[in-house]
Parts: C-alpha cells; sequence; structure tokens
C-alpha cells in the first residue's frame, strides 16, 4: 500500500490533485512591472538572509494569463524585491495575490510562492495601461502607464526574465512547526519577448491588514515596463535549508525523519 501511494502521490488531493504535472507554459503571458524607490529599512526587515539586498527598490507587478497549461485564465499582483545570492543577482518574491486556485495550490506547494486570493485586474483603457488589485471590496493597489509610448529592446528584457527568482517556501508539520522551512530559486525558462514598451507611470498603494503592499512604500516612480511574453515556469532548487541543523538535531534524539524529496 505503501508502495501504492508513493506511485500515484503528486500533489493534494491524492485522488483528484488541484493542478496537474508540469511543465507549466504560459503563452502570452502579459506584464506590467513599476519600478519604485521605497524605505531601506523596511526592506531589510522583509528580505531573509543568506539573500541580501542591491538597492532600496520595489518591482509592482501586474501580470495576466490567458493561456497557461494546467492553471487556465488569471491575473496575478504583488511585490518583487532585488537581492543577491552569494554574488549571483535575482530577484526575491515578497507576496503575490491572484484569483485562480490551481496557480495558488500549485506555486505555494511546489515552489513556495508567497500567493494569497484576491482579485488584480489589468486591463487597456482607452490611451492607458491600468493595473489594479482588490482584496475583497477594498483597492490596494492601483497602476497605470501610458500605453506603448516607447519601444524597449525585446532582447534585453529576455535576459533579465531569464535571471534567477528566490522564495521562501514553508510547509507546516502537523503539530504546526515548520516541516519544510528553505530558500528555493527557480528560472523562468524558452523565453520569446513578443513586444516590450515604456511610458509615464504611477503607482499608489493602500494599507490593509491582510494585505500588507504598503508596507513597502512609493517613495518614487523610477520606471515603468509592459511586456508580452511565452515562457515555461521552470522547477525549482533548494539552496538553503533553515531547518538543516535542527534536523540532525533531531536525528541525533532518534526522532523519526522523512526524506524529503525537492523538484528540479
Amino acid at each position: 500500500m505503501n508502495q501504492q501511494i508513493r506511485n500515484v502521490a503528486f500533489a493534494m488531493p491524492l485522488t483528484n490533485p488541484a493542478f496537474p504535472p508540469g511543465p507549466y507554459r504560459f503563452i502570452n503571458r502579459e506584464y506590467f512591472i513599476i519600478q519604485y524607490r521605497t524605505d531601506p529599512e523596511a526592506l531589510r526587515r522583509i528580505v531573509p538572509e543568506p539573500l541580501e539586498l542591491t538597492e532600496p527598490v520595489v518591482n509592482y507587478e501586474f501580470i495576466r494569463m490567458p493561456d497557461s497549461t494546467g492553471f487556465g485564465d488569471y491575473t496575478e499582483s504583488g511585490q518583487i524585491i532585488p537581492v543577491s545570492f552569494r554574488g549571483q543577482t535575482g530577484s526575491f518574491v515578497h507576496q503575490m495575490y491572484l484569483n485562480d486556485h490551481p496557480p495558488i495550490a500549485g506555486g505555494r506547494e511546489l515552489w513556495g510562492f508567497p500567493k494569497k486570493l484576491a482579485q488584480p485586474k489589468l486591463a487597456v483603457e482607452t490611451d492607458t495601461l491600468v493595473g489594479t488589485l482588490d482584496y475583497g471590496s477594498v483597492r490596494i493597489a492601483t497602476g497605470t502607464m501610458g500605453y506603448k509610448h516607447r519601444a524597449l529592446d525585446i532582447s534585453a528584457e529576455a535576459r533579465k526574465l531569464v535571471a534567477p527568482n528566490f522564495l521562501l517556501k514553508i510547509i507546516p508539520h502537523v503539530d504546526g512547526t515548520a516541516r519544510i522551512c528553505e530558500l528555493v530559486r527557480f528560472h523562468l525558462e524558452d523565453v520569446t519577448v513578443k513586444g516590450a514598451w515604456t511610458g509615464p507611470a504611477a503607482l499608489d498603494l493602500y494599507s490593509h491588514a491582510l494585505a500588507p503592499v504598503a508596507e513597502l512604500p512609493v517613495l518614487q516612480v523610477l520606471s515603468a515596463k509592459h511586456i508580452v511574453a511565452d515562457l515555461t515556469l521552470g522547477l525549482g532548487t533548494v539552496v538553503h535549508d533553515y531547518l538543516e541543523r535542527s534536523a540532525v538535531a533531531r536525528r541525533g534524539a532518534g526522532s523519526e525523519i522523512l526524506t524529503e524529496t525537492h523538484p528540479g
């Protein structure tokens, strides 16, 4: 029976998982990214070691995903922080909000994406690209940009998209303690940028107890871009285990430790 379960187990629930196995391909994925300067002390309280801050900026993202393998049609919004890890520059995914259950479940279970349910939108309104994020009935983010004012170098934008991304994956034990607490690295793969543009932009963030995007305040909008691309979301690798010492201690005390298998 144990082997039978191991042969079929992939995700929750056992007999009808919330999402299929990958790879996960996205067609016409549309990004609206506003980079802004923020309070460096606020960033230091958020970014986990051994990641290091590179500059006091945040990338606020609205993302439309109209065609994604297994996950369907949905929209996402959240904050990404530029960081470095052992000399390698990349981005730390701080918080994300989206409107579709399979990518919430898959993102949290597989990679450790910090995803919560909300209502983001991204659309063109006459001459303006508009991104909004509502948590329940409360508006917590509004971003605007002049639509396709100036083209960007698509090769340069493709190189940026394949840079490493980092996540803090936390899975609790049945007693409420952390069973998994790891720093995960993943990459976007097979990226084809179909278009990239910039224009004048603005971003407003609003306080909310359960969606604290405003805790990284907007001090100055630095740039904005609108990108359309096809890409594959690659699986991850564990680059740091925060529980490694405690696991060794439990083994030394004779506790039962189950071996964890990681994707990638």
